[in-house]
């Protein structure tokens, strides 16, 4: 597993750009953080949708493609529950159901007092590839 944890750590570049760093993860499950910056507010100084969906959509990422086959987001939504300023937000990512072509999953993203931010549910697609070589 950990070679594939970091697979998402050093590939997905755009998680890296957003200050996202994935902490643990395990078959079917993911937790990832991102410390709040100015470049993740948005208009009215609250921390921007597409950076909690980013967030989310990393962690997701992460969970449903820790079996080694390769899984693409087919499906995606988002409820935002309150806003978040500053601080740290936290992602943990569920696998609910799995399948030979299909994964189900739900996202908890929370503040550092465990304050719901918003959830995300998502479905991928497992393709009939690995997502990398070897697995040490």
């Amino acid at each position: 597993m950990e070679n594939k944890l970091d697979f998402f750590r050093q590939n997905d570049q755009f998680a890296k750009h957003c200050g996202i760093e994935l902490l643990d993860g395990r078959p079917g499950w993911a937790k990832a953080k991102m410390e709040i910056k100015p470049i993740h507010l948005n208009g009215a100084k609250t921390v921007h949708g597409g950076a909690i969906f980013t967030l989310a959509d990393f962690t997701f990422a992460v969970a449903s493609n820790s079996h080694g086959q390769l899984a693409l987001a087919i499906n995606t939504s988002m409820s935002f529950v309150k806003a978040a300023y500053d601080g740290v937000l936290f992602a943990e990512a569920k696998e609910l159901s799995l399948n030979r072509k299909l994964g189900t999953y739900e996202v908890r993203i929370s503040d550092e007092e465990d304050r719901l931010i918003a959830q995300f549910q998502g479905t991928a697609f497992r393709k009939e590839e690995n997502l990398i070589t070897t697995d040490s």
